[in-house]
């Protein structure tokens, strides 16, 4: 909706926030209410029909569900947090859509200008705390002035590098009144790459033996994927993954190779290390990706480096590439779509042994205990429809499905590539949100889903039939096998006692059910997943297995006994 602005009406502050939401296109906004922003909250009574808040129950939960919509949509996901508390809460999803390149806006409320300075209740320097973590850091300090700052927030949050727009909200701003015109709805810019450097990439393929196509980052569309996809078959690519960025290109395509970066397998390590031209497209390729800048090396690569990216600060400035291109996802796809090879290349077994390699590495492998959850994963992705979609937080538990299931594409994933804990459950809230009549699996460790457990009552509240896979080992699974393998034997502070979270998701609606056994999970995952479909509500599954089978193809007691032995030759 756009106003008419031949005939201007005075509104407050929250009033005409709330209007250049709606000219912006927000359909939806994640919040925990706050006294501080008030009269965005009663603005947002006469926008039902085009925005639908979500009332979360902390500001961690609210901005992790408004950073996973702006990655399942490229669109800005919105959240309104209070002053001081609530900022800091909700700081851990600034963060996270920083690091991902994810486009977010968060606003908060602030003391009024009056009181400012002066340390009032609650009062924080949003621009000092916000500086590192935001592409924009702002206060609005007059009424008038708010369609400016929201036009230019949108435009901040979508351009070159996507990430996060923070806005302080003082109450005399949102409690003041203004004749002002709304501003249109902003248009995303797009960098195109240069012609040279398509020559370049082009020249540079004819002469390649063993090159590598790297993918990932942020932006990407069911178009430029396929369009990815021809580039690879044409030239004959070898394609991977960056770390947690699963959903970029089709894993079921005869040219995936597999997820680039830590718990990766040696035959993809090696192809990347060997390859005689990487192309990596869209990704930083930080230190997860490359593997503490060894699998790429820092600051010159092995590798002839093709480096395409949409901000032209990022190229060269960890990775010195041959030919850097300046370009978002999209724009390099449809440029490349135009591209063909000179004469043909005889890269089919190139392609057919990366693509065997992953498909071996697809196979379940031994665990201790009676519930493998290598098992466990092949079963979710055989019982899974291709469009589900599939979130986890930060753990050891995440490399199961990072390692067996294969995702189709835009909207499958969401993951934090910062590492962030306490993700996966208000991600699949937000997916659900997006996309209810898909499948959406939640992946969480005891010790990550505990951190926003709570927003089970936002899943409950909205009818959300999301199936959450709870990891129960009793120990912060990641640190301790660090610890064993730095300090082997002097396991401390790593253990915790849970409780029963099947019944904890039937005290919030759902359905939960212990499972112990390989046995048992199938028909449980069943169960689950009927009775989300079925009660549009939360089911869950507490997965209970033998600690010590820490990741694919590794034990804790393997680690120990590798750290001893390297101390005893020592």
């Amino acid at each position: 909706m756009s106003q008419d602005n031949t005939k201007l009406r005075e509104r407050n502050g929250g009033q005409i926030l709330v209007e250049q939401l709606r000219i912006q296109g927000v359909r939806r906004v994640f919040l925990v209410p706050g006294e501080s922003y008030l009269p965005c909250i009663d603005a947002l009574y006469d926008h039902q029909d085009a925005i639908t808040p979500i009332v979360c129950r902390q500001e961690s939960g609210a901005g992790y569900m408004a950073e996973a919509h702006g990655k399942l949509t490229g669109a800005p996901g919105v959240c309104f947090v209070t002053r001081g508390p609530g900022a800091t809460n909700a700081s851990i999803a600034v963060h996270t859509a920083f690091q991902d390149s994810t486009p977010m806006i968060l606003f908060v409320g602030q003391v009024g200008n009056d009181f400012y300075e002066r340390e009032a209740f609650q009062e924080i320097d949003y621009r000092r705390m916000f500086g590192q973590m935001a592409k924009w850091v702002a206060q609005i300090d007059r009424t008038d002035r708010i369609p400016e700052f929201i036009a230019r927030a949108f435009a901040v949050a979508t351009s070159g590098r996507p990430g996060p727009v923070v806005l302080a909200l003082p109450e005399d701003t949102l409690w003041g009144k203004a004749t002002v015109a709304d501003m249109p709805r902003y248009v995303r810019s797009h960098a195109a790459p240069a012609p040279h450097a398509l020559a370049s990439l082009a020249a540079m393929l004819e002469q390649a033996e063993r090159p590598f196509l790297m993918i990932g980052g942020s932006g990407w569309t069911p178009e430029a994927m396929r369009q990815m996809e021809g580039f690879a078959e044409r030239f004959g690519l070898p394609v991977g993954l960056a770390w947690r960025r699963l959903e970029c290109f089709d894993n079921h395509h005869p040219n995936y190779a597999g997820h680039v970066g830590w718990g990766m397998g040696e035959a993809l390590r090696a192809r990347i290390r060997e390859s005689d031209l990487l192309i990596a497209v869209g990704t930083r390729m930080g230190e997860a990706t490359t593997e503490g800048y060894t699998v790429v090396e820092s600051p010159l690569p092995r590798q002839r480096l093709v480096h395409v990216y949409p901000d032209p600060e990022e190229l060269g400035r960890v990775f010195r590439a041959e030919v850097p291109v300046v370009a978002d996802v999209v724009s390099f796809a449809a440029a490349v779509d135009g591209l063909r090879p000179a004469r043909e290349h005889n890269r089919a077994a190139l392609v057919e042994r990366a693509r065997r390699d992953y498909l071996d590495s697809q196979k379940a492998l031994p665990a201790p205990g009676p519930l493998n959850l290598n098992q466990a994963a092949c079963v979710v992705r055989e019982r899974l429809p291709e469009d589900a979609c599939i979130t986890v937080g930060a753990g050891n538990y995440a490399v199961f499905p990072h390692t067996y299931y294969r995702y189709k594409g835009v909207g499958t994933s969401l993951a934090p590539t910062v590492g962030s804990m306490g993700y996966g459950l208000p991600a699949a809230i937000s997916a659900k949100l997006e996309h209810p009549e898909r499948t959406v699996v939640c992946y969480a460790g005891d010790g990550c889903f505990q951190m926003n457990l709570q927003e089970l009552g936002v899943a409950m509240q909205y009818r959300l039939g999301i199936v959450v896979l709870v990891f129960n080992n009793g120990i912060w699974g990641t640190i301790r096998a660090h610890q064993e393998r730095e300090f082997p034997g002097r396991t401390i502070a790593l253990g915790f006692e849970n409780p029963e979270f099947a019944e904890l998701a039937r005290a919030y609606r759902g359905y939960g059910e212990v499972v112990a056994s390989d046995a048992e999970f199938g028909p449980a995952l069943d169960r689950a997943l009927d009775f989300a479909s079925t009660h549009s509500m939360p089911a869950l599954l507490e997965l209970r297995y033998d600690p010590d089978g820490i990741a694919p193809g590794m034990t804790l007691s393997g680690i120990r006994a590798a750290a001893l032995a390297r101390q005893a030759a020592g």
